[in-house]
């Protein structure tokens, strides 16, 4: 069966090329998954209704994005103001994880082609994160009774201080994220399971602690549904990312974690996360590796 992918062309909000996020990302990871033939299947998401973004954020946050009122203030922090398109990308962005991890429950695996903005706290957003689509996927499944027991892993280069955040009081989620210690965000948050890494961490180091560290989390209940926040920052030529990982160890560490996850038959939703160059064509490529590893999975 092909690999259950979300995506949608409204996930690039056209920012220009000198921006510091890579929007044109989004639109050249379509090629280069549509090169390698791995968009036969394809979804797109619809808009959520407001509720599901509201089980995760403040409902006056939530109308803010929605009627593009935001205040100046939050819209710095978040890094971008937010406009009609950036408003409807994060609402897509956050309804293709709701898909894709409604696919994963269904078929084993599926990856959405955007989303991994896990620095949306409860109250706004945040370093260029406006909702919180791991988070809201998390609540509205949990609330729905599709699962009982959520894992998200979360191996971005920055902490996953928003997800902890929101999902720290609920005891059905447990969010672990192994990130860059000096990195954004400075002041972190408290995630049920944090490993901090030195700076100039390669593949050889990132990997072995990432092989100790999964068969603890998979062991730890019986889940329901991973989320996998694959952000490719990690990787040494990323400007944000301080580590020193290289593109074989980014498909070794792929591996890894679909592997650990689906040999316990435990469904997978991989989610795009962070990733940071003027180069969008190998930024794509970076971000390509996971959708290969999961079509293996498929």
């Amino acid at each position: 069966m092909p690999l259950q992918i979300v995506s949608h062309p409204d996930y690039d909000a056209g920012f220009p090329a000198s921006h510091r996020f890579p929007m044109g990302k989004y639109g050249a990871l379509i090629e280069a998954l549509s090169a390698r033939g791995l968009m036969n299947a394809a979804e797109r998401p619809a808009k959520p209704p407001p509720e599901w973004l509201k089980l995760a954020h403040d409902p006056t946050y939530v109308e803010q994005v929605l009627a593009c009122t935001v205040p100046p203030g939050i819209e710095r922090e978040i890094g971008f103001a937010i406009g009609e398109r950036v408003s409807l990308r994060a609402q897509l962005a956050s309804a293709g994880t709701i898909l894709a991890a409604r696919l994963a429950l269904a078929h084993g695996i599926a990856c959405n082609a955007a989303g991994g903005s896990h620095h949306a706290r409860r109250a706004h957003g945040a370093g260029f994160c406006t909702f919180n689509d791991v988070a809201i996927a998390s609540l509205l499944l949990l609330s729905e009774g599709a699962v009982g027991n959520v894992l998200v892993v979360d191996l971005d280069v920055h902490q996953g201080d928003g997800t902890a955040e929101i999902l720290a009081a609920e005891e059905r989620a447990f969010t672990f994220s192994m990130h860059g210690d000096r990195n954004y965000p400075v002041r972190k948050a408290k995630s049920d399971w944090d490993i901090p890494l030195p700076d100039g961490m390669s593949d050889e180091a990132y990997l072995a602690t990432l092989r100790e560290a999964l068969p603890k989390l998979a062991g730890l209940r019986p889940w329901d549904l991973v989320f996998y926040n694959a952000g490719v920052d990690p990787h040494g030529e990323d400007r944000l990312g301080r580590l020193a990982m290289t593109d074989a160890g980014l498909r070794a560490r792929e591996r890894l974690v679909i592997e650990c996850f689906r040999a316990r038959r435990v469904p997978v939703c991989g989610v795009l996360g962070g990733g940071y160059s003027p180069d969008v064509r190998a930024l794509a490529e970076r971000h390509a590796i996971l959708f290969e590893v999961a079509a293996e999975f498929g």
